[in-house]
């Protein structure tokens, strides 16, 4: 008598074929976007000439379907801080996955959160604790929430021209009105000005206010408070039992040319840190709440209180294998220091160039951080074009220098804010001397057409047309 052979498995794998998929559908992109998701970001994209279709990407590079590459001064908004697709992070998140961990089961802990926040806090000697979410809005909003609570007021400061977030309670504390407008009510935070400690006393003596958050360095248009302000902003609340926020969601983790950018100044010890985007490895999303040990146990008094606050997706098992690799990573190459000298060099060889163009009105920042500032010109025939161009819409010069960076030079950067004459450059934190070369040869090149009145000036008739029909 013979024995049936037990029926075989059906394949875990099943039918679905990515890279099927994506070459039966890839070349849709844009139609699909237009008709399902935002469909103004193709229509901006079509009008300024960006869409583009990127086939892969490597370290500090996009390359298109023939081979051309692109350097990304850009990384993401930050978020590519070591590039794309590094193989230590690659590895961590196959190990991980292959690992097949009893992820997210809610009722355990398991090792990698705990071995995440002890190597983020290594970083942060005067801070205790970390609460894991999944992006920078989040990380905000879990201090925010945690200031007003151990406080017991209502009211957070914030800087104008501020950009925390756009999650409603991160949005409260937007300095932008164009990203508010529309979404009242908000909630009862209050702007001052970046770097004016006379009206953060004016504010803070009120007695109701928890907390100010700031950036050691705003996104938007890339300004840095005085020296100074964040150490003596720190004592003036503190004086006022009031916190200390710092927004290291674009800063953190080696921007600047420190862990952090609040370590610049001496003496500065936030009550409160957020930090995300490179934290991801450019992978998979993670935010986190860095804070005092006495902050986290008022907030979490008592076991009936213990998901008071809590995330679905927060700590989970790719996040935190991405995030010990990106640490293990700046830590062994030695970003930190490489980021302090490529950016000398990047700002240095930009700021030598104020003189010549007298269209460019400053280079600041810090680190791989850098705005680059356009202001009206002094000669006469220039002085027309500008009129034109801020008579149309404030920040077309920016675009104007924007777009053939990219179309010319295969460069992708970004006007670091609406009705902003400024560039930001925010590249990958990997960048060295030849990619430096690369942009300032190419930003020297469009300098000198837009100058000497060449074909920038016909793409800025372009946008100038565009505004006034959005008008």
């Amino acid at each position: 008598m013979t024995t049936a052979e037990p029926a075989s498995e059906p394949s875990r794998a099943g039918a679905f074929d990515l890279g099927k998929l994506l070459a039966e559908r890839g070349a849709e992109r844009y139609e699909l976007h237009t008709r399902y998701l935002n469909h103004q970001l193709p229509r901006m994209l079509h009008t300024i000439g960006f869409d583009k279709v990127y086939e892969r990407a490597e370290g500090a590079y996009f390359y298109d379907a023939d081979g051309n590459d692109y350097l990304d001064m850009l990384a993401g908004f930050g978020v590519m801080g070591l590039g794309r697709h590094h193989p230590v992070v690659r590895k961590a998140l196959h190990d991980v996955l292959d690992a097949e961990l009893a992820d997210l089961t809610r009722f355990d802990c398991q090792p990698l959160p705990g071995l995440l926040a002890e190597k983020l806090l290594a970083h942060s000697p005067h801070l205790d604790r970390v609460f894991f979410g999944n992006s920078g809005t989040e990380a905000v909003e879990g201090a925010l929430k945690f200031a007003r609570f151990v406080t017991g007021r209502p009211r957070v400061l914030y800087c104008a021209h501020a950009f925390h977030g756009l999650t409603t309670g991160s949005l409260s504390v937007n300095g932008e009105s164009g990203f508010r407008d529309g979404f009242a009510p908000l909630l009862p935070d209050t702007a001052v000005p970046l770097g004016d400690l006379d009206a953060l006393e004016r504010e803070v003596r009120k007695g109701d206010v928890a907390a100010l958050i700031v950036e050691p360095i705003q996104g938007k248009g890339v300004l840095a408070p005085p020296p100074g302000y964040l150490r003596a902003a720190q004592e003036l609340l503190h004086r006022h039992k009031a916190l200390l926020i710092a927004d290291e969601v674009q800063t953190g983790l080696g921007r600047t040319g420190d862990f952090y950018g609040y370590q610049h100044e001496e003496g500065v010890e936030p009550d409160l840190v957020c930090v995300a985007k490179a934290l991801s490895g450019g992978y998979v999303p993670v935010g986190a709440t860095l804070g005092k040990d006495w902050i986290f146990k008022k907030v979490y008094s008592s076991m009936d209180r213990v998901l008071v606050h809590s995330a679905s997706f927060g700590s989970n098992a790719q996040a935190m294998a991405a995030g010990l690799a990106v640490l293990s990573v700046l830590e062994d190459e030695q970003i930190v220091a490489g980021v302090r000298s490529t950016g000398e060099l990047l700002r240095s060889r930009l700021a030598a160039l104020t003189d010549k163009y007298e269209m460019l009105a400053d280079v600041r920042g810090r680190g791989l951080m850098i705005g680059i500032e356009f202001g009206r010109p002094k000669s006469l025939k220039l002085r027309g074009r500008w009129a034109m161009l801020q008579a149309a819409r404030k920040g077309l010069f920016a675009q104007m220098v924007v777009v053939p960076l990219l179309q010319k030079h295969r460069i992708l950067t970004q006007v670091s804010g609406d009705h902003m004459e400024v560039i930001k450059l925010i590249p990958p934190l990997i960048i060295g001397e030849r990619e430096v070369d690369r942009f300032v040869d190419a930003f020297t090149a469009v300098m000198d057409d837009a100058h000497d009145g060449g074909l920038v000036w016909d793409f800025g008739r372009t946008l100038v047309r565009q505004a006034v029909a959005n008008r």
